[in-house]
């Protein structure tokens, strides 16, 4: 008999998970069905009781859920570090996996997750939703069209993710190297490193200078400058912080016939039937510019966000369909993170793919010294989680 619905196992009742049950409870999902929960707290199942009108199995502990025989797939929305251990012990019992972001805290702990992935074939997806935003995928398909050339230069300013003390107060594990792994680049900037190499591609040099806690009481990092160097010779600046008010969101690719611009939900484009390095090399004037038309670029307008993902997670499973982020891509947003960290700590350029072992090294001397720590710290980061 064809599955008519997803089983889904929810892994963590905190501000993702709550938001994922409330939009499959709103009908937005219709191919989901919530079929079990699990958090380390008691008193999420007070919640889950409140807010979903019908007996929705809970579990004290994630192995519980997955070993229950109630679900098909598992979203994993606990804290970074669990993410991929939770992942693999998840595949390995059989059940397909969504990961929130990031992937995971470093990159080691990452490949084998894919490993994990490619070993056993089971799904494995991230949920990337801000792919599923118009104006970026409209972006992304511009830009690989090759119809306006080369890049030449990316710029990305995103400093809205303004955060008061009050905020990193809130929790213990926030803004430590032992509870988060990081900060401002591992916990608001994922999706935006994940759109900048989706859209640009991977850049193989990374030199960044980081201010850790210059705005806040946190040790982890909360204002960052980053100069990137791509393959083909093209640079770009990835700037962000939370301590700017008001910020900017605004993303800038410069290529070879014109320039694209994202910002306040508009996709701008500038294009020309001449290409620069042609130009500038017959171009008898010192100051003329090549002509060039502006417009704004028409889109589907569709940007399903996280439902989108959730469905197209499920339609994957039932038929096959594409994911909108397999798994395995979440590795390429962290390692720019992780190059990002590992720069500012060494003050050297980090080529591209990564020293995995040189940034674990380096960041088991932070988690090690962590102001705030969570739990007892060990070897494996993946134990310091206490909450999900």
């Amino acid at each position: 008999m064809e599955q008519k619905k997803v089983r889904l196992g929810i892994i963590g009742i905190g501000n993702m998970g709550t938001g994922h049950i409330k939009n499959i409870m709103a009908g937005k999902c219709p191919e989901i069905e919530l079929a079990a929960v699990a958090d380390l707290k008691p008193e999420k199942e007070n919640w889950i009781r409140e807010n979903v009108p019908f007996a929705v199995p809970f579990f004290p502990t994630a192995e519980e859920l997955m070993n229950s025989g109630l679900v098909d797939a598992v979203l994993v929305a606990t804290p970074h570090y669990d993410h991929p251990v939770l992942a693999i012990q998840a595949m390995k019992k059989g059940l397909a996996v969504l990961i929130e972001k990031p992937a995971g805290v470093y990159t080691k702990q990452v490949k084998e997750m894919i490993a994990v992935a490619d070993e056993t074939k089971m799904p494995l997806a991230i949920m990337m939703n801000q792919r599923t935003n118009c104006i970026y995928r409209k972006m992304r398909e511009i830009v690989k069209s090759g119809e306006m050339g080369a890049i030449k230069r990316t710029n990305w300013i995103v400093t809205d993710w303004y955060r008061t003390q009050a905020y990193y107060d809130s929790g213990d594990w926030r803004a430590t190297w032992s509870g988060e792994g990081g900060g401002v680049l591992m916990n608001q900037c994922p999706h935006q490193l994940d759109l900048w190499q989706w859209i640009c591609g991977m850049p193989k040099k990374i030199s960044a200078q980081m201010y850790f806690g210059k705005w806040h009481d946190i040790e982890v990092e909360d204002d960052v400058t980053v100069f990137a160097e791509y393959e083909n010779g093209a640079t770009g600046t990835f700037i962000t912080t939370t301590g700017d008010c008001p910020g900017t969101n605004r993303f800038e690719i410069t290529l070879e016939k014109g320039k694209l611009i994202a910002e306040g939900g508009k996709l701008l484009q500038w294009i020309s039937e001449e290409s620069e390095p042609e130009w500038t090399k017959k171009c008898p004037e010192g100051f003329k510019k090549f002509p060039l038309e502006f417009r704004e670029v028409e889109t589907d307008g569709k940007n399903e966000q996280h439902p989108g993902v959730l469905n197209a997670f499920a339609a994957h499973i039932l038929r096959g369909e594409p994911l909108v982020a397999d798994g395995r891509e979440g590795i390429n947003g962290l390692s720019i993170s992780n190059a990002c960290h590992l720069s500012a700590w060494t003050g050297k350029t980090v080529e591209l793919p990564l020293c995995d072992e040189e940034y674990f090294e380096e960041l088991m001397k932070r988690v090690q010294t962590s102001r705030r720590k969570t739990a007892q710290v060990t070897e494996s980061p993946a134990d310091l989680t206490g909450t999900y």
